[in-house]
């Protein structure tokens, strides 16, 4: 995690992201790549007027202030910054930055109530989570002391998903957690007790991590086990996998439930299937 990146509208939520990325790279001596993306109005993207230059030189210079002011903050000093500003969709220029900088990480801010209401419903960070290529950690609330003891990661612990399996691995040994690796059974999709374990040694077998543990938990949806779960052992984060075509609903089988959406007050990291 020598590089991460942090995309930011400057608002509370980035806020939030950018103090957790700020411990993060103090402890692993790592590099914040901040990038802001314009969101011009529709008539400046739109117009081919003369009269849209100076109002958007006026947007970049509204991102430079605010960059300015960022690199004032305290929490910031020391830790070496870049910033950029982007000129498109703000998961194009994430894809771009993480392409020429060779970024490890994305920590990301969370918008709304919910949180989670935005992140799985048709957001920007819905469409980053979908097209990265590389682990997003989002971050809903403020984490004065971003410490992970306890790391759910939730899997079907089919083949396709060894890869992300191994990408948490390393997240998990990066920041000294505990991995505890979760099937949930359902009703429409239950095993027993003798096939679960059957199922996740075999999966696990060669693990470069060993302080994870292996995990069945029985709830009437998948969503519902995971948060529960999660409760239970008072872990700190969430990980999934997704898939590039489908984004989350690749794990959770279509929509999110409201038990989610409203209670899921924990960071959550995902990791694309390859």
């Amino acid at each position: 995690m020598k590089r991460i990146l942090v995309p930011t509208d400057f608002s509370p939520q980035a806020e939030n992201a950018l103090k957790v990325a700020a411990q993060m790279a103090v402890q692993h001596d790592s590099e914040i790549y901040l990038l802001h993306s314009l969101e011009m109005p529709l008539h400046l993207t739109t117009s081919g007027g003369s009269g849209s230059l100076p109002e958007s030189l006026y947007f970049i210079k509204l991102a430079e202030k605010n960059f300015g002011e960022l690199f004032k903050l305290p929490y910031l000093k020391g830790i070496k910054i870049r910033e950029a500003i982007g000129h498109a969709e703000i998961y194009e220029d994430i894809g771009e930055a993480v392409e020429k900088n060779k970024i490890d990480l994305i920590i990301m801010g969370s918008h709304g109530a919910s949180g989670f209401k935005e992140m799985f419903i048709g957001s920007n960070t819905e469409k980053v989570v979908r097209t990265s290529k590389i682990p997003v950690l989002v971050i809903k609330n403020k984490h004065p002391n971003f410490k992970i003891d306890d790391f759910v990661f939730a899997t079907d612990f089919s083949e396709e998903c060894r890869n992300s399996f191994q990408e948490a691995q390393k997240f998990a040994e990066a920041v000294g957690a505990r991995l505890h690796m979760l099937y949930i059974n359902t009703p429409s999709d239950f095993r027993t007790s003798a096939e679960s374990k059957e199922m996740m040694s075999k999966f696990v077998k060669g693990a470069i991590n060993e302080n994870l543990t292996l995990n069945v938990y029985n709830d009437t949806s998948v969503e519902k086990g995971v948060l529960s779960f999660a409760k239970d052992i008072s872990a700190q984060l969430i990980g999934m996998s997704t898939h590039g075509r489908k984004g989350l609903s690749h794990f959770f089988n279509g929509s999110i439930s409201e038990d989610l959406v409203n209670h899921a007050n924990m960071p959550v990291i995902t990791f694309k299937i390859r």
